[in-house]
């Protein structure tokens, strides 16, 4: 078995990290926080300046935890925390890469909230990533990765999540991987 380095999954479903970076499993589970880092590591490598990120997830899910790997992977000024009471952060490059702003839209109500923050303004330069944005951030790209994480239900054993990644419009065509791992 490989490490969070080169494969994600946890033990459940590993898929190989090695390959096409721009390839993305359409749907997998994630076993640690660990994983999901190395998740958020993977996705990184396949995102450039322009990219739109909507995160969906329930409270505790791991939407920030995954976001801190996609800074690794974009290798950012960090820390990477959860923006719930600043509402934007902006992660700057520490290298030639896009920068990362990280948006938590769940005190936001409303499209026009959203627009006062200007991302728009952003959006072309760095890589945005939207927590609780289903609903509210769409219109500020066509093209966008929509990523849901779900937890096991009440009363089921396990931290096990499952990750699903959805592209939407002509960028993200072809970089969903058809491949879906099981939920165990």
């Amino acid at each position: 078995m490989g490490s969070a380095h080169d494969s994600v999954g946890g033990a459940a479903g590993r898929i190989p990290a090695s390959g096409a970076a721009d390839r993305i499993p359409a749907a997998m589970p994630v076993a640690t926080a660990e994983d999901m880092r190395a998740l958020g590591q993977r996705i990184a490598a396949a995102l450039r300046a322009g990219d739109l990120i909507v995160l969906t997830g329930p409270l505790g899910a791991g939407k920030t935890t995954l976001v801190q790997g996609i800074g690794q992977g974009l290798d950012v000024r960090g820390p990477v925390t959860s923006p719930t009471f600043v509402i934007a952060r902006v992660h700057p490059p520490l290298s030639g890469g896009p920068g990362l702003v990280h948006v938590d839209a769940y005190r936001l109500g409303s499209v026009a909230e959203v627009d006062d923050l200007d991302l728009d303004a952003s959006l072309e330069d760095c890589v945005t990533v939207v927590e609780w944005g289903e609903g509210l951030v769409e219109e500020l790209a066509a093209d966008r990765l929509e990523i849901t994480i779900t937890m096991p239900g009440a009363g089921q054993p396990g931290e096990m999540r499952r990750v699903t990644v959805a592209g939407i419009g002509e960028r993200w065509a072809s970089a969903a991987d058809p491949r879906v791992v099981p939920y165990p």
